[in-house]
């Protein structure tokens, strides 16, 4: 899956979802991808940046979350997820998976 594959599922997802109330970034096979939830709706975009919340994973990973084949909390678990930063937000991620 690229990168672009990528932010664009999240921008058809995002678009539809109630703002997150604040920034959350993907880390996926080392390439960032920003999540804005600060305004009135959820700006999706690649790159690098500070944010309030930050999770890393693989784009295998990441893959089996969206199609529900993996549990999220098992997968932070067992390390494949990491997470650091607001943990609040990181719960708000199941609203942009869909």
């Amino acid at each position: 899956m690229s990168i672009e594959n990528i932010v664009s599922q999240f921008e058809k997802r995002a678009s539809s979802a109630s703002p997150i109330g604040g920034k959350l970034k993907f880390e996926v096979d080392g390439m960032g991808i920003i999540i804005d939830g600060t305004g009135d709706s959820n700006i999706v975009s690649a790159g690098d940046g500070d944010a309030d919340c930050t999770i890393s994973l693989t784009a295998e990973v990441l893959e089996k979350l969206r199609d529900g084949e993996i549990n999220p909390m098992m997968a932070v678990m067992g390390g494949q997820i990491k997470i650091s930063g607001d943990m609040g937000l990181a719960m708000k991620v199941q609203s942009l998976m869909g």
